[in-house]
Parts: structure tokens; C-alpha cells; sequence
């Protein structure tokens, strides 16, 4: 559409001129500037623009230029195409073109779909003009990229005129004009080529169908549904076709309405469907067509069309519909073909009682594939099905009504059954009339008559209506029956052509009556004695007869029949009627007793009988004893009758009693049944206590029979209680156990009551926790303690009186000891008794017995003791005591109640204490300046507790002085004194110590010299403990070590060769070690050295040194005792590596010593200081002492620094270090306790001399018990037993100065050297 030029929209006159257009210069000259861009914009609150209906507003120039206001507005260049709906009353300002001689290629109009390229032509005749392309007014630029649109460019070549305007991608914003503009050149005017529209054609994108497309649709067939189709945004509106099946609808309705933007259009469109049969499962299309598409686009539905089904068919399987035999199996199949859904179906049958039909079956089956349903009726015809019509039913959900296919069914069936009426039993010579009626049957059947093989005429036949349609047929006979008819069958035949393979019949056994002609008895021979109890046989014969004779045996007139209860003994069998021929008999068994004596049998068939009679010989029947007196007491008369009621022949009676014949005198009889003999006499008795319950017997005993028959009568006599002689007046129990006092006692009637009375208390009769009353008066007792222990009483009662008895309970218990002097003390050499005395029953005299505790078997002996008992006392006596009887022994009791008493008692022997002398004679080395302590130790053994007092060089100690500390222990019988000198001088305290031990039976002392340190002293005892060949094992004693730590070294050198060979012995403080490498049969001489810090010991000890010569590889050799794990394996090869290994040690040694050897010397201050162990020799001393005293103190005093705690946690054993291996708890005076108890400090502490004492440790022997006495509290300064500080025990007394490592002599600080005295 071209547009004019705009006028005045704000209301002023036509006649107004026209603003001409904003100007800017240009590269083209001064001429009205086309506006860049115009764009409409709704604003709220502006009017309308006329014609249109919507308030605008105009953007002019840049996007942010407004042009607005209440006066008039101009408009510059606007496109045609926003010039359109509503705006037709807009025009545009006319640039006239240019003429087309200035082009030789000018643009057209061009068409392009949405997403394609475009390309507008413009050539230019006069090269190098500037050329710029117009897009609705708005100039791109000269710039051949044109930078503001990406999408555009110019293309071709600019010095040929090509400026063709080539267009990307293009889409709904580049729908517009355009035009080519030449500016003004040297060599031209400037051009406007003639305006082109460029149309952009969108394609609609989407298609949305209602019902949603890709659905199912269910619709029934003949009803008409709408459906709708809309399309998406599209330029032009595109066209909608609906296809039903492939069919196009021609009922459409459409409408075509804007887009969601300008220049775009929907198109909606409605169709009206009616959907038929054909189309169920067919698709319902959608198709939209645009010029921008090149396919229609297509959405659609899928119909699911309802329609009903077909009418049904039944196939019958026959040739004629609807004939079928009762009792057939009949399959009808029923189908029904369409449908959608397919057809339900369901038989039913008709009938006179379900007028409106029987559901038969509700079950069937569908085939999709085929569209077809299937209904199978399986049913069992009977004749009540005559008549019936079957139907098959076809329906669905939309069918308008029921489907229906029947057949009537017409039932053949035979007669069920036949019936013949009237007796076929009848007396010979006489008429028998029948009736045979047969039940209904469809066809009516013919009845005949048959005898056997001969057939009966009937006398009248008659057919009536039956049920289902059938017929009842009847037939009357009437014949004379005789004797030889009896037991033919008679039958009624029913026959007819439609059951030609079936025969229907009822028969009939003739049964014509007639009596029997003979009867007799076959028995034993009249008058035959018989003896009861003989099995006797009777038999009864008949012959001939219909019916068979019954026959009936009668005894005496009376019907003989069999025992009615099964418990009753079967004295009389009958037998059944038996049938040989035609005779018959029944036998009748019995075992004859008194009745049958002259009794009479008779056997009786109608109207004839026949009899015989028994004679039976039987012992009484019943001998009974008669009393004139039911209650008897001692010293009643009672009088006895003995009667005999019956026997044959007759009996002679007697009387006993307990088996002693009693004098009878005869008393008159009575009558005796069953036609035998009776016979009676009595006897006169006196009763006493001793009767009850004796029997007194009465026997009838019949001389021809050999029999005898007896009878007694219990007497009963009343008599208070009386105890037997066999009651027990005694009764022995076990405590804890159980306990019976039985009751023997004889009384009538029984005792009412039983009263038991214990120390005055009445036993409840009910029983309690620990006892209970039994039936017979027994008294059972459970849990029976010895204070059950005495006299029961028991009081019997009954009607006729009472009596009493006293039952004693005696109870054993285990002995349990009352008293055992613990401890027994006795003086050395003197005598004294342990006694032990218990509570126990039964006392017996040697339930005392003895036991020493230890652990070797001479320990156990009491060889040299005496053992003695009385009573509850048992004595062990000890004759001149000594200190190996000391110990533990046990008093053991037992009197045959387990368990037997133990008891367990320590004997102390009591003597002079002893003091431990070691030898060589005792020194501690300490330094002498004033800085170190020493601690001197002295042990003594004694009981009682011993006391200690110390001297020094003959002058008893002063212990207030303050460098003195004292501290006692005792742990049994040992004894030990810790004196502690502080700040040692060499002037002062470098002397001779004596430790004086006293106790109440004497005193003993030692001497402990205090000395400096110096160099080792030699060691001793060096002896061979094992020889091989190639190797020699030492064992030595060492000597004292100066005060400081001291190792050994072996010098040896074999006979007859020159120089000496030396070996370090590790670990450095062994006392034991092997030599090796040496050669066999070859003499040696070695040399023990000991060496410190200060020097070695030198050679001038005989004990140290020894000569020897190893055995030949040829004689035997013994091996060590035990060996060390730093000892080297024997064997040549290896000798080579031995002074190498030595070598690579020391020098490993050395290194380390410079590193390691101040941390050293400092940790071992303080533990020396803090007295964490002594290092203590002794001999081998080897006696033990078990002297255990129970006495105990604590003694000292915060100023005088002096303790004594007593201990005997167990039983001491003494052993001598060499020999002693297992580690166990050190004693206290061999554990550290806290450095503020000697109230120095650590920095004024020297190593404290050494003990040499033998080494003694604890354990605890088998059996041994708990803590005997208690640990005396100590104060906050006293010693403390450690946790966690045990050492083991073979170097607890090593640990002094013997962990530091070998320093040269100079290398001492100079307060070790100590002074030379």
C-alpha cells in the first residue's frame, strides 16, 4: 500500500501546511533527513490515533528521541505494513525515485521463507558513488558490512556498481521495504531506485488439536462430536483440512485472528464428526498448509468407536436341531462375530419354572484378531430338560438391546426305574397277584412277564401321562403258585424301538411256604450222671420245610439263650440254624451246672418238638457263715453257724481257725434248691485283742466227688492302741539330711489322730516348713539341725482308747572346731601341745588327725611328734622344739560326716636373734667430701621381734644427730636395720660400724665397714662347670666392686705356646660364662679379672685363676648346666669372626659412651640418690626358716629419723642369689620410697655404699594362707610399696652403679674418686 503524506493527528484543520521532516547535513547535501527509525509505542493516558482506537505514540530518530505533547505531532517515514489494520488513516512522506537510467540492476519484489537468505539487486552505472540501502525509511550506511545488522551485507563488486544487498537468516523483522540510494558524486546525481517489498513467509510451527493430538478417542458410532484445530503463529494464515479415515470432512467452520505479534495470523478451525463402525482404530488428521511449508503439517487422533455387536449363532453339533438323549453330554458352542467392545454373552434356559431363563453360563471368550466371541455350554442333558429352550444372549455397552439365538431342546430318556407291587411269598396251591409299574420314559415302552424261561401272559396293561412329556406304563398278573415254582425268578421286561441297545427289567424270587416233615434230639443217654462243670452237646434235627424251620430250644418252658453281658463265663453256646440239604439242625452247648440237675430241653420247629432231661452231680453251691453278733470287744462270745444251701450227693462240714480244728455241734438245715441236699453246724468262740483280723473257715467237702468247698468269716475286734515290739525307739539322722520316726502301732479302729510333742511343743498336724505328719503317724523331718537333737513324744487315740511312746531323734553333723590356739608358741628346745577342739556327733576316737604343711616330703613328718585324743580334744605334743618344726600345720576331724574339720595353726618357735655374717667381710664404698650419703644394711633373724642398736668403732650412735637415719623392718622372723649416713666424710664416718641385734632370749652383731670407692676386689670360686672339646663353662663368685659399677675379663693361654688371649664377658655383670674356640686335647690356664672405673683387680688371687685340659674329640664330653644368650655357638668356622665382632662392640661402645653419657650420669644420680635398689653379695647359705610371729610395731620419731614396720605377708623362703630365678615382690626394704624422707636433697647425693648380704626374696608355698598380720599404718614420711617398679630379681641389687657405662679412671668427675685412705 503507498501512503500519502501524514497529516496533523492531534485535531487541527486539513488545511495546515506539512512540517517538512527534520534535516541534518549528510554526505549527500543539505536535504530532509530520513528519520532513522519511527516506531509506535502505547502509552496509558494517550488518545487514540485516528482510525485506530488505541492511544500511540511516536518514537522518532534514536530509540531514546520522544516525540509527544498536547500540540501536534508530525510523522516522518512509515512502512507501509504498520499502515495496516487500524491504521489506514496514517500516510507516509513521498521521496520521488529515481529514473531507472541512473541503474543498470534494480531491486524487485521478493518472497522468502522464514530462516533462507535474501538477496535485493541495486547496480549502479556510475562507479564510485557512495551507496547506502533504506529499510522502511531508516538508512543502513555506505559501510558495505553494515555493522548494526549482522545479518546483512552488501555484495558484489563496488568499481562495477554492484551493491547488492544480501540478507541472512532472514526472519519476520526483515519483512519491509526497501530501496537502493546513490548519493551525489562527480560524476552523477544521486539515485533512489524504486521501493521493493521483501515478504517474509512464516510456516506455522505447531498444530493443537482438542481432543489432545497423539490421544485415543472413544466415540460411539452414529453420534456427532466436534473437534477443533488451531495453529500456531504463521505469516500467511495457513489452511486447516481435517481427514476422517482418509476422508476430508467438508463440515468445517474457520476463522482466521492475529498472532501473538504483528503480521502473524492463527487460524482456527471446527469440524463436526459423526464417527461409524469402519472408523474404530482409524486416525482423525489435522493437516495445516502454508506457502512456507513445503509438507502440510499434521496432528491427529486415534478413534476408538463403540459399536454393538453382531446377532449370535449357535452351531448344533447334530443333524436334527434340538433332538438330544437324556444322560448325553452336550457341548453347544455359541459366537458372535463384531462389536466394539465385543460381545458378552451368556446362555440361559427356559423352562416351565424359570419362564424368563436359567443362567446356564457366564463365561466365554474373545478372539481380537477375528473380532469375534465365543461361548461354549457344556451340560449334562436330563430328562427334565424336555421342553427347555436354550438361548444365547449377545450385548455390549452400547447395544440398544439384547441379541438372542435359542433352540428348543426335545429329550428322549428311557425309564428311570420299575417297580413291581404285591408279595412274592405265598403258601403252595395258592394265587400271587403282581403289578409292574414303570417310571416315565419318552417314547412310552411294552411290558411282558417272565417265570424262569416261561412267559406270563399279563391280565391287564394300561399307559398313563407322565413326567417331562413321558409315558408310565402298567402291567397285573395273577397266577397258581406250587411247590416246585418255589425259588424261581419272576421278571417284568420293559423294551421298546427307541432303546433297541438297552434292556430295562425287575425281578423276584418266588417264595412258596410249605412245613417240615421230621424233627428229634441227638444227646447223652438218658439218666447218665454227669458232673457239673461237664461240657455237654445237644443237637436238634428237622427235615424239609420253606421257609427253612426255626428251631427253638426251651429248658423247662423257658427260651435258652446265650449270655447277654461278654464278662459273664459262656456256660451255654447256641448255634445258628444249619442247612444240609434239606435237613437242618441247631446245636445247643452247654456247661452243666446245678440248675440242669433234672432239668428238661425240648427243641420245638411249628408245630413239632422233642425233649430230653440231664442228671447233674455238683458240689455245694454256697457255704455262708452266720454270726449272732456283728461288734466284738476282748472278752465276747460269739456264735458261729456254717450253712451248706446245696449239693448232690450230700457234704460233711468243719471247723478251724488260723489252722486249729474247733469242736462244732450240728444245727437243722433248711430246703435245698435245684433238687439237692443241705446241711448246717456252729461253733462257740471267746475274743481277745490278739483275734482281730483271724479268720475263722468252715469247709464242706463232698467224699464222692473229691471236692471241698469253704467259706471264713474276719473277725473284728475293737481295741484301743498298742504299740509292737518291733517300734523303734531310736532314730539316727545326718544334719541337712532327712529324718523318719516311724509308728508301728496296732489298733481297731485305726488311731483318729497322731500328736507329736517336742520339748514341750505340739507339732502342728498341718505340717510346716520342716516337717510333715504322715498318713500312717510317721514324722518326717527335712533340713535336720542338731537342735533337732532329742525325745519326740507321740500320743495315739482312738474310740476305744489312747497310748503313748517317746521316740529319740539322734542328729550327726560334721565336727566344726571351736578352739585352736593360732598362733602356738614355744620356746627353742622346749615342749608345748597344739590343741584342737571341736563340736561334733558322733565322737569317735580316732576322728582326730594331723597334717605339716611344706613343701619337701621331710618336711611333712611328724615322726618326732605325738598325737593324742579325748573326747572333743585332740593334742598334737612337741617334745624339745626346734626351728625346723616351725610352720603351718592343719588339725584335720572327721567322724564320717563329710566334710571333715580343718583347722590351721602356725607354730612358732621362739630364739636369740642371728645375725647375718657375710663374708668376705661386709663394705660399703661411698666418696668421702661431704656430698654423699651412704646406707648401711644389717639382717638378723629371731622371735620374737628383734630390737637394733648401731655403734661405730665401739661407740654407740648418736641417732638425733641429724646425718643419721634409721629405718626397721620385720616380716616374720627376719629382721632387718637401714642406716642411712648422710654428707659422708672421710674423716669422720670412714670406720667400722657394728649392728648388735637383741631380743628376750639374746643378742647377736655384725661388722660394716665404711670405706671409699676404690678398684674392684678379685673374685672368687672360679671353678669349670662344663668341658667340651672346643669350649669350657666358668662359674665364679664375685668380690666387692669398689663402689662402682665392675665387669669381668677372661685371660687364658694354652701350655707350651707364647702369648695370652683375652675375652670380655657380657653381659658385664654374668657370673657364668662360656668360653669357646679352644682347641680339643689341649691344656689351658686362665685368669679372672674384675676392673672399674678406677682399675682392675689384679692376678694375685689364687681363686682366681684355674687350669684345665679339654677332652680329646674322642672321649665324652658334658654340657653346661645353662648357658647364656650372649654366648657364642661353638664351631671352628666361626672363631675367625670372634675378635672382629669384639672389635666392631667396642668401638660401637666408645661412640656411643661421648653421646649417651651425660643423660646416663644424670638419671643414675637420681635413682642412686633416691635409693631405687641395693646391690647386695652374699654366700650360699642354705638353711630356711618358717618362724612366723605375730607381734608387731611401729617405732621412731620425725626427729630422730629413725622407722620400724613390721610385715608378714607370707610365709618367708630365703634363697641364695646364684640359685634363686623366679622374679617376685622385693621386700621393703629392697623398694625405693621417697627422696623427702631422708630430707636430702638431690643435688648433695653420692652413690650409697653396697650390701653385701644374701639375697633373699619371698613367695608363698602351696596351701599357704592370707596375710597373717596386718601392716602397721605408716606416717607421710615412711616408705611406700611401689606399683610399677619391680625389677628382676637377679640384679636388683646391681642396679647401683652397674648400669653406667666403662669410663676410664680420669674420666670420674672428681667427687667418684674418693680418697685414698
Amino acid at each position: 500500500m503507498r501512503a500519502s503524506c501524514l497529516r496533523r493527528v492531534s485535531g487541527r484543520p486539513q488545511s495546515d501546511p506539512i512540517r517538512p521532516a527534520p534535516t541534518r547535513p549528510t554526505p549527500w547535501g543539505t536535504r530532509p533527513l530520513p528519520i532513522e527509525k519511527l516506531l509506535w509505542l502505547r502509552r496509558p493516558g494517550m488518545k487514540a490515533l485516528p482510525g485506530t482506537g488505541a492511544p500511540a505514540q511516536l518514537v522518532y530518530g534514536s530509540r531514546n528521541t520522544w516525540i509527544e505533547g498536547g500540540g501536534p505531532a508530525w510523522i516522518g517515514h512509515l512502512h507501509p505494513a504498520r499502515v495496516g489494520r487500524g491504521q489506514r488513516g496514517l500516510a507516509q512522506l513521498e521521496i520521488p525515485a529515481s529514473p531507472s537510467r541512473g541503474f543498470w540492476a534494480l531491486p524487485e519484489n521478493m518472497t522468502v521463507v522464514e530462516g533462507t537468505a535474501a538477496e535485493l539487486q541495486c547496480g549502479v552505472s556510475a562507479p564510485g558513488s557512495a551507496v547506502q540501502w533504506a529499510k522502511d525509511g531508516l538508512l543502513l550506511g555506505p559501510d558495505p558490512r553494515i555493522p548494526s545488522f549482522p545479518r546483512y551485507h552488501l555484495e558484489g563488486d563496488p568499481t562495477k556498481g554492484e551493491f547488492h544487498l544480501h540478507i541472512e537468516a532472514c526472519d519476520l523483522s526483515d519483512d519491509a521495504e526497501y530501496e537502493c540510494q546513490v548519493g551525489r558524486s562527480e560524476t552523477g546525481p544521486e539515485l533512489v531506485s524504486p521501493r521493493v517489498i521483501l515478504s517474509v513467509l512464516v510456516p506455522p510451527k505447531v498444530l493443537q488439536l482438542t481432543p489432545e493430538a497423539g490421544s485415543t478417542v472413544t466415540w460411539v458410532a452414529g453420534q456427532e462430536y466436534d473437534i477443533s484445530c488451531v495453529s500456531g503463529d504463521a505469516k500467511p494464515a495457513p489452511d486447516i483440512t481435517f481427514l476422517q479415515s482418509g476422508r476430508i470432512i467438508s463440515d468445517i467452520s474457520a476463522n482466521v485472528n492475529e498472532g501473538s505479534q504483528e503480521k502473524l495470523f492463527i487460524t482456527e478451525a471446527t469440524a463436526r464428526v459423526t464417527p461409524q463402525s469402519s472408523d474404530n482404530g482409524q486416525l482423525l488428521v489435522c493437516e495445516g498448509s502454508s506457502p512456507a511449508l513445503d509438507t502440510p503439517i499434521k496432528v491427529s487422533i486415534t478413534m476408538n468407536v463403540l459399536f454393538p455387536p453382531g446377532a449370535p449363532v449357535i452351531e448344533w453339533p447334530g443333524l436334527e436341531e434340538g433332538h438330544v438323549r437324556a444322560g448325553q453330554n452336550l457341548e453347544l458352542p455359541c459366537m458372535a462375530r463384531g462389536g466394539n467392545p465385543l460381545a458378552t454373552l451368556q446362555w440361559l434356559k427356559a423352562s416351565p419354572c424359570f419362564q424368563n431363563g436359567q443362567p446356564m453360563s457366564t463365561a466365554w471368550g474373545t478372539e481380537h484378531a477375528q473380532a469375534v466371541a465365543r461361548s461354549m455350554l457344556v451340560m449334562v442333558v436330563r430328562p427334565e430338560d424336555h421342553g427347555a429352550r436354550l438361548s444365547c444372549e449377545a450385548h455390549n455397552s452400547v447395544s440398544e438391546g439384547v441379541q438372542e439365538r435359542g433352540v428348543t431342546l426335545q429329550v428322549t430318556f428311557p425309564p428311570s426305574a420299575i417297580t413291581i407291587l404285591g408279595s412274592a411269598s405265598q403258601s403252595e396251591n395258592k394265587n400271587v397277584t403282581l403289578s409292574c409299574i414303570t417310571k416315565s420314559s419318552r417314547p412310552r415302552v411294552l411290558l411282558r412277564w417272565w417265570l424262569g424261561w416261561r412267559q406270563l401272559l399279563p391280565t391287564e396293561e394300561t399307559v398313563i401321562d407322565g413326567l417331562h412329556g413321558g409315558h408310565i406304563s402298567m402291567s397285573n398278573l395273577t397266577f397258581l403258585v406250587r411247590r416246585e415254582d418255589n425259588g424261581l425268578t419272576l421278571t417284568c421286561e420293559a423294551f421298546s424301538e427307541a432303546f433297541t441297545k438297552e434292556t430295562f427289567k425287575k425281578s423276584l424270587t418266588l417264595n412258596v411256604k410249605y412245613p417240615a416233615q421230621k424233627l428229634w434230639i441227638e444227646g447223652p443217654p438218658a439218666g447218665q450222671r454227669l458232673r457239673a462243670g461237664t461240657r455237654v452237646r445237644l443237637v436238634c434235627l428237622a427235615i424239609g420245610g420253606n421257609p427253612d424251620p426255626s428251631l427253638t430250644w426251651y429248658k423247662d418252658s423257658r427260651t435258652v439263650t446265650e449270655p447277654r453281658q461278654p464278662q459273664e463265663p459262656r456256660r451255654v453256646q447256641l448255634g445258628s440254624l444249619e442247612k444240609s440239604g434239606s435237613t437242618f439242625s441247631r446245636e445247643l452247648v452247654l456247661v452243666t451246672g446245678p440248675s440242669d440237675n433234672q432239668a428238661k430241653f425240648t427243641c420245638k420247629a411249628g408245630q413239632l418238638s422233642a425233649s430230653t432231661q440231664l442228671v447233674v452231680q455238683f458240689p455245694p453251691t454256697n457255704v455262708t457263715i452266720l454270726a449272732n453278733a456283728s461288734a466284738l470287744r476282748p472278752g465276747d462270745a460269739v456264735n458261729l453257724t456254717c450253712v451248706s444251701v446245696s449239693s448232690n450227693p450230700p457234704v460233711n462240714l468243719s471247723w478251724d481257725k488260723e489252722g486249729e480244728r474247733l469242736e462244732d455241734v450240728a444245727a437243722q438245715p433248711r430246703s435245698a434248691p435245684f433238687k439237692g441236699s443241705a446241711a448246717a453246724r456252729s461253733v462257740l468262740l471267746r475274743m481277745s485283742s490278739r483275734d482281730h483280723g483271724h479268720r475263722v473257715t468252715c469247709r464242706a467237702h463232698s467224699t464222692e466227688l473229691q471236692e471241698t468247698v469253704s467259706a471264713f468269716y474276719r473277725l473284728n475286734v475293737l481295741y484301743p492302741p498298742e504299740f509292737l515290739g518291733e517300734q523303734v525307739l531310736v532314730v539316727t539322722a545326718v544334719e541337712q539330711g532327712e529324718a523318719l520316726l516311724p509308728v508301728l502301732v496296732s489298733a481297731n479302729p485305726a488311731p483318729e489322730a497322731f500328736n507329736w510333742t517336742f520339748r514341750g511343743y505340739r507339732l502342728s498336724p498341718a505340717g510346716g516348713p520342716r516337717h510333715r505328719i504322715l498318713s500312717g503317724g510317721a514324722l518326717k523331718l527335712w533340713n535336720v539341725t542338731r537342735a533337732d537333737d532329742g525325745l519326740y513324744q507321740l500320743h495315739c487315740q482312738n474310740s476305744e482308747g489312747t497310748a503313748e511312746a517317746l521316740v529319740r531323734l539322734d542328729v550327726h553333723y560334721a565336727p566344726i572346731i571351736r578352739a585352736l590356739q593360732d598362733p602356738t608358741e614355744v620356746n627353742i628346745g622346749g615342749s608345748v601341745d597344739i590343741v584342737c577342739t571341736v563340736d561334733a556327733n558322733p565322737i569317735l576316737p580316732e576322728m582326730f588327725s594331723w597334717e605339716r604343711l611344706g613343701e619337701e616330703e621331710e618336711d611333712q613328718s611328724l615322726d618326732d611328734m605325738e598325737t593324742m585324743s579325748k573326747g572333743s580334744t585332740g593334742r598334737l605334743r612337741i617334745h624339745d622344739a626346734q626351728l625346723a618344726q616351725a610352720g603351718a600345720y592343719q588339725c584335720i576331724v572327721d567322724n564320717g560326716v563329710a566334710p571333715p574339720a580343718r583347722g590351721l595353726v602356725r607354730l612358732v618357735v621362739r630364739f636369740a636373734p642371728k645375725v647375718e655374717h657375710p663374708t668376705p667381710l661386709s663394705k660399703v664404698a661411698a666418696a668421702g667430701d661431704s656430698t654423699s650419703s651412704a646406707t648401711l644394711h644389717c639382717r638378723a633373724r629371731g622371735v620374737p621381734n628383734i630390737i637394733f642398736t648401731w655403734s661405730k668403732n665401739g661407740v654407740p650412735l648418736d641417732l638425733q644427730d641429724p646425718r643419721y637415719t634409721e629405718h626397721t623392718y620385720h616380716q616374720g622372723g627376719v629382721h632387718s636395720s637401714l642406716l642411712t649416713i648422710a654428707n659422708v666424710s672421710a674423716a669422720h664416718d670412714y670406720a667400722l660400724f657394728t649392728c648388735t641385734a637383741t631380743n628376750a632370749l639374746g643378742s647377736d652383731h655384725t661388722n660394716i665397714q665404711l670405706v671409699s670407692i676404690s678398684r674392684p676386689d678379685p673374685p672368687s670360686g672360679l671353678k669349670v662347670m662344663s668341658m667340651t672339646p672346643h669350649s669350657v663353662g666358668l662359674e665364679w663368685k664375685p668380690g666387692f666392686d669398689g663402689g662402682l659399677p665392675q665387669k669381668f675379663q677372661i685371660r687364658y693361654e694354652a701350655l707350651g705356646t707364647s702369648g695370652f688371649h683375652y675375652m670380655d664377658v657380657l653381659p658385664s655383670q654374668a657370673t657364668t660364662f662360656t668360653l669357646t674356640g679352644l682347641q680339643p686335647s689341649t691344656r689351658y690356664r686362665i685368669w679372672l679379672l674384675a676392673s672399674n672405673a678406677l682399675g682392675d683387680s689384679g692376678l694375685a688371687d689364687k681363686g682366681s685363676q684355674i687350669s684345665f685340659t679339654t677332652p680329646g674329640l674322642d672321649q665324652p664330653t658334658g654340657e653346661p648346666d645353662s648357658q647364656l644368650p650372649t654366648e657364642q655357638p661353638e664351631g671352628s668356622s666361626e672363631l675367625p669372626l670372634l675378635p672382629t665382632l669384639f672389635a666392631v662392640g667396642g668401638l660401637l661402645l666408645l661412640s656411643n659412651a661421648a653421646c649417651v653419657g651425660a643423660f646416663l650420669w644424670q638419671r643414675r644420680l637420681r635413682r642412686l640418690a633416691e635409693g631405687i635398689s641395693e646391690k647386695t653379695e652374699a654366700g650360699s647359705e642354705e638353711d630356711q626358716i618358717r618362724n612366723e610371729y605375730e607381734e608387731s610395731h611401729w617405732s621412731g620419731d620425725r626427729d630422730t629419723r629413725s622407722s620400724t614396720v613390721s610385715t608378714t605377708d607370707v610365709e618367708p623362703y630365703y634363697h641364695s642369689m646364684k640359685d634363686f630365678s623366679p622374679q617376685l615382690p622385693p621386700m621393703l626394704e629392697e623398694v625405693s620410697y621417697p627422696r623427702g624422707f631422708t630430707g636430702l636433697e638431690e643435688e648433695d647425693m653420692a652413690f650409697p655404699g653396697h650390701l653385701y648380704d644374701e639375697v633373699e626374696r619371698l613367695y608363698s608355698p602351696s596351701g599357704a594362707w592370707g596375710p597373717l598380720y596386718d601392716e602397721v599404718p605408716m606416717g607421710p614420711r615412711d616408705l611406700h610399696w611401689p606399683e610399677d617398679e619391680y625389677e628382676d630379681s637377679r640384679g636388683i641389687y646391681d642396679q647401683v652403679a652397674g648400669d653406667l657405662d666403662p669410663m676410664e679412671t680420669d674420666s670420674l668427675p672428681f667427687e667418684l674418686r674418693g680418697h685414698l685412705v
